[in-house]
Order: structure tokens, then C-alpha cells, then sequence
């Protein structure tokens, strides 16, 4: 077990613990906008559907039931324009974190291949290579990578940490470069319901893909637009090619979504209105945060999507983070996400709106 952990990096959140005692010390108590874990109640329509599903002594499918495939086509195409999606292009996955760690291995990578990923990214793009000993390097523009060995390119958009939105035709070009070398393109839309100041657009949009699904993956989470972190619900569309080897290799490790959990998923996909509803609240909640963090000296860089503010004021992320800490608010640091964010600090619009409304008085005392 050694020999794994071993490639694997400091787990980067034991370098917040100090900030945190700092900042649950104060007398109104934390505001941890640390991190994007949601706190808003699960919708009653996807609770319903769980205790429906209660009573399920079987083993599920890795697949995932028919409804739940249904489902997953139906908000691909009413959602995202997707077109000719069927149950071939689609893939349940068990929440999009144990997916990006285990993409690299689960494709067969190993010593000799790379993988990419944008300059400022999530940490476990780079740990999914780790773990698969594959070499792993950061971009700004991957069509400047050099495509030899480059076996998986991660794009993110809209991006964590900073909200960067890719538009259609960036979209075009990198999925063009990418067919053209022959290098695997997943794109990481797990945000992509949370539009502010763009609207994000998917690769599997036929205006980006031509009409075809051929080498690109996509991946979409729950957790964000339905509050359902808690039940790991994720899913893959794209390429079959990809996808049938996929299913295969995760049936043999039964890399299973939980039945209850694929009922909750097609009640939520099938259901609009509690989207717009959390959309609203995190709406508001961006708007006042903003306001608060330029008026307490912050500048606000992308930002134009997600459920972030990547900000800074300048100065070492870990002074920001030191500063906002004596005021009770603990933010992340943005070196987490890479060395160019060592000016910036991530802001989740993640708390009640009791915790932001405490964030935003103290700001602006």
C-alpha cells in the first residue's frame, strides 16, 4: 500500500486545518466558503424517489436500469443539444471524483504515456496520473502540447477554481486538434448548469463534435445542480468506443451506482424546476459575495461560471487566506489548484445564506 500512497501528493486540505481553528474562533463563528460541498436541502421529488427505491436486496447493474439510461440520453439532448445520444454513449459512474482518479489506469495508462490538464485545475487530474504512473504536465492552450504519448487530454469548462468558461469555438479547435493526433479528449461539464456571465457549452454539442462522438468523452455530475453530493451520482456520454471497455472493466471491479441512487437520478434528471430554483439561490449569493470582496479591495478574475470566485488582492494566496481567516471566513488557497494560482484564493458560494449574509458584514465593516 505504501507503493501507491507514495505517488501520490500531500492531501492539500491538512494545510487549511491551522486557518480553520483561526476562523472558527471568531464570535459569530465560521463562514467556511472553503469548500463547494452543497448545503441547500435535497429536493423532496429526488428524496421521494430514493425511499421509493428502498427495497432493493439486489445487486444493481454497473450500467445502471433502463430508466436510468433514459434519463441520461433525454437531459443530454433537452439539456445540452446533443443529438443520436443512446444508451451505448452513456455510462453511470459512482460521483465524478472516482472517475478522474482512476480514468488513467481504467484506460491502461502507465510509465511512457501523458496526460494533460489546464494550468489551474482540479488536484486529482494530476492524481488519476499519479496513480497510473503515467507522466501528467499542465497547459494553457493544449493545442500547443506536443501530441506525442499524450494518450488523455482533461479539459475543464466551466473551470474549477476559476469559473473560466471555454467558448464554441475554442471548443471546435481543441476537439479538432485532438481527432487530428489521435489523442482521447474528456471534458470535464460538471458546472455547466451554472452559467452567470456565459453560457457554458458542451462537446457534445453537434456545432463543436460535427455530428459525431468519435474520441471524446464528457462527464456530468448531480452533486452541484441537485444538492445530491451526498449520493455519488455522476455519469459519462460520449464515444462508445471508449465507453463499452469502460463498462466492461468497472462491471469486473463492480463499480456500481446504488439502485436507490439511480431512481434519485432519474427523478432528478427528469425535473427542471429544482435547477432553477438552486440556480436562484446561488445567484444571490454570488452577487453579494462579489460586491463584499470587490468592495473589501479583492479583484475578481473569470468567475463567469461555476459555483466560485477566483480573487485576489495581490499578495501570497496564504496572506489572503490568513487575512480572511482572522475575519472567520476561510477561503482555499489557490496554489491548490496549481502554481499560477499563488496570488488567488478560491470563494465557494456554498453556505446558507445566514453564513454568506455573516461573510458579507464582515467585509464590508
Amino acid at each position: 500500500m505504501s507503493a501507491v500512497s507514495d505517488r501520490l501528493p500531500t492531501f492539500p486540505w491538512d494545510k487549511l486545518e491551522p486557518y480553520k481553528k483561526t476562523a472558527a474562533a471568531h464570535p459569530d463563528g465560521i463562514v467556511d466558503l472553503s469548500v463547494g460541498t452543497p448545503v441547500d436541502p435535497v429536493p423532496e421529488l429526488i428524496q421521494k424517489a430514493l425511499v421509493d427505491a428502498a427495497d432493493s436486496p439486489g445487486y444493481p447493474t454497473v450500467w445502471g436500469t433502463p430508466a436510468l439510461r433514459d434519463a441520461i440520453t433525454g437531459w443530454l439532448e433537452r439539456r445540452l443539444g446533443a443529438r443520436g445520444v443512446t444508451h451505448r454513449h452513456v455510462l453511470p459512474v459512482v460521483g465524478s471524483k472516482e472517475l478522474v482518479a482512476w480514468l488513467p489506469t481504467q484506460l491502461g495508462l502507465g510509465p511512457g504515456d501523458r496526460v494533460a490538464y489546464p494550468r489551474l485545475a482540479y488536484p486529482t487530474y494530476e492524481v488519476g496520473a499519479r496513480l497510473a504512473r503515467a507522466e501528467y504536465e499542465a497547459y494553457d492552450d493544449p493545442r500547443e502540447l506536443d501530441p506525442a504519448g499524450l494518450k488523455l487530454l482533461w479539459l475543464n469548462s466551466p473551470s474549477n477554481p476559476t469559473g473560466r468558461v471555454l467558448s464554441q469555438a475554442e471548443l471546435t479547435g481543441i476537439v479538432a486538434w485532438a481527432r487530428a493526433h489521435g489523442v482521447l479528449l474528456v471534458s470535464d461539464e460538471c458546472y455547466i448548469e451554472l452559467g452567470w456571465e456565459a453560457e457554458p457549452v458542451s462537446v457534445l454539442h453537434p456545432e463543436v463534435n460535427g455530428g459525431s462522438y468519435d474520441g471524446i468523452v464528457a462527464v456530468h455530475s448531480l452533486s452541484k445542480r441537485s444538492n445530491l453530493a451526498g449520493y455519488r451520482a455522476a455519469f459519462l456520454a460520449g464515444d462508445p468506443a471508449v465507453l463499452g471497455p469502460l463498462l466492461e472493466i468497472r462491471k469486473h471491479g463492480g463499480m456500481m451506482t446504488s439502485a436507490p441512487t439511480q431512481a434519485a437520478v432519474v427523478a432528478a434528471l427528469g425535473d427542471d424546476e429544482h435547477v432553477h430554483v438552486q440556480r436562484a439561490r446561488y445567484a444571490a449569493r454570488r452577487t453579494a459575495l462579489r460586491e463584499a470582496l470587490l468592495g473589501h479591495g479583492f479583484r475578481i478574475e473569470h468567475s463567469e461560471a461555476s459555483l466560485y470566485l477566483w480573487a485576489t488582492r495581490g499578495e501570497s494566496c496564504w496572506e489572503t487566506v490568513a487575512h480572511l481567516a482572522g475575519l472567520g471566513i476561510l477561503v482555499a488557497p489557490g496554489d491548490f489548484y496549481g502554481e499560477a494560482g499563488e496570488t488567488f484564493v478560491r470563494v465557494a458560494l456554498t453556505a446558507t445564506d445566514e453564513r454568506v449574509a455573516a461573510a458579507v458584514a464582515r467585509l464590508t465593516a
